[in-house]
């Protein structure tokens, strides 16, 4: 099935996007065990569905309790969500870690331009302490193809950190200072910059670091203290082998082989591909073997444009399709 081929879908017209999801949700249905039992539990005809509406979406929380695989492999990557020690991660097994460096280098430079033209800084402090980390391996594998040494990690030396962009801004050099939000909150509080060559961008996650601020007063606290004009900022998560982007003011754009739907809070089985706000269903057809329809637990708002924003979490955020089976 061509669908399969990384080729074919890191390629696909965004008005593609529905042939090539139609099948490989034709595939998933054959070679997902759990997907299938899934699907089979809500009655749902595979050979019926003809829309990205009808799609049954997989309730995230399946990737803590079963294994998300279709067929059987031995994984070349083993991603793991964070949580605490009374938590139970997600785990996403990638059959193909080239698959999935694929659709972030392409993604990325799909929005941002060669990643070799900045400078990579990675402020990913909480997630370098620990492994299988979906983020630090994509901030890796950047790291490297920028082909600059000064590109790096960096923990807690925002003193080193700070002395780093101020010689890197006077050099004119382009910047890509990627960071979890409260590990660039921490840094704007103890220095304050002029950054004009530099994309500071945030990849969410507080995770109880710090009391919770709004989208809006991080991004206004890092302009006022960084001195950029707007934030970015990258949605993804363990689950997913792709990402979607933000140029300034939280409004989220996706690759072609990428799409989120609304559906119902109270009808999650109520879909809708317009715009208006609801609870988000993603298409990811980089899951090639894994599942790539997940139904999240982010509220979300799609506009006219196309464009989305993440506007919180479910709360109580178990999903009712859960209940359809029983582990």
């Amino acid at each position: 099935m061509r669908v399969v081929s990384p080729d074919y879908i890191f390629s696909l017209k965004p008005d593609e996007l529905e042939t090539a999801a139609l099948e490989l949700f034709n595939y998933q249905y054959q070679e997902n065990a759990l997907y299938r039992a899934y699907t089979d539990a809500l009655r749902i005809q595979p050979r019926q569905v003809s829309s990205i509406l009808e799609i049954p979406y997989l309730p995230i929380q399946f990737f803590k309790s079963h294994q998300v695989v279709c067929g059987q492999f031995e994984p070349q990557l083993v991603f793991e969500s964070s949580g605490t020690t009374q938590t139970v991660n997600s785990r996403h097994l990638v059959k193909d870690a080239a698959v999935y460096t694929r659709s972030f280098m392409t993604a990325f430079e799909q929005f941002y331009g060669p990643v070799t033209d900045y400078v990579v800084v990675g402020l990913l402090p909480s997630y370098l302490e620990r492994q299988h980390s979906s983020l630090v391996c994509m901030v890796q594998e950047m790291i490297v193809r920028s082909g600059h040494e000064e590109s790096g990690f960096y923990l807690y030396e925002h003193d080193k950190l700070h002395q780093q962009l101020q010689w890197l801004e006077a050099r004119g050099q382009k910047v890509l200072l990627i960071g979890v939000t409260f590990g660039l909150l921490d840094f704007a509080e103890k220095y304050t910059l002029e950054l004009q060559h530099t994309i500071v961008m945030e990849t969410g996650g507080m995770k109880g670091r710090r009391e919770e601020w709004t989208r809006d007063e991080v991004h206004a606290f890092l302009k006022e203290r960084l001195g950029v004009t707007v934030v970015h900022a990258e949605y993804g998560m363990t689950e997913l082998l792709s990402q979607a982007y933000s140029r300034g003011q939280g409004y989220f754009e996706t690759p072609a082989w990428m799409k989120v739907l609304l559906r119902d809070e109270n009808d999650p089985f109520q879909l809708t591909a317009g715009k208006g706000s609801g609870v988000m269903n993603v298409i990811d057809l980089a899951n090639i073997y894994s599942c790539a329809f997940i139904a999240t637990e982010d509220i979300g708002k799609i506009h006219a444009d196309g464009r989305f924003e993440v506007l919180g979490r479910l709360d109580n955020s178990a999903l009712r399709g859960c209940s359809l089976m029983v582990s």
